[in-house]
């Protein structure tokens, strides 16, 4: 098996190379553990009009923190799939005026067991994934709910 850190490592070169949004938000990691990944950005090269973080921007690095959370759980279990958004819904809650991160985490009611034994029997699974950007006074800023769906490569 690899390294988990090398997984992370590679995932994250991977994201900023073929992913041409992700390398001008400046992507980067924050944290990572089985049940949760945590990716930065800058406010910078994400800001809006207003000053604050671009929309865009917070939907678009917690969408990224939640695929990469899936794809880094099926590395780790030596699976090749290809992981899609399913569907989110994404909720913006207050304005984000500095650098800012997206925490993804399995949703309260997902399970990686059902989901990696769906995978064993039908060769496709997707799990639900709460991702959120902290804002002021421990509240989110923004959150997504999404669905993603992985499918074994042929």
């Amino acid at each position: 098996m690899t390294d988990p850190q090398q997984l992370v490592d590679d995932l994250l070169d991977f994201i900023r190379t073929k992913i041409p949004l992700a390398r001008a938000m400046d992507l980067r990691l924050h944290h990572y553990s089985r049940d949760m990944l945590a990716l930065a950005a800058p406010l910078a090269p994400n800001v809006n009009d207003k000053g604050c973080a671009f929309g865009g921007s917070l939907a678009s690095l917690m969408t990224l923190a939640g695929w990469a959370l899936v794809e880094l759980r099926l590395q780790e279990r030596g699976e090749d799939c290809d992981v899609f958004v399913g569907g989110s819904t994404v909720r913006y809650l207050e304005p984000v005026w500095s650098d800012f991160q997206a925490q993804a985490q399995p949703a309260q009611d997902a399970d990686w067991n059902t989901f990696f034994g769906t995978l064993d029997t039908l060769g496709k699974a997707r799990i639900e994934v709460f991702c959120m950007v902290p804002g002021n006074e421990r509240r989110a800023a923004a959150t997504l709910q999404a669905r993603f769906v992985a499918k074994r490569r042929a």
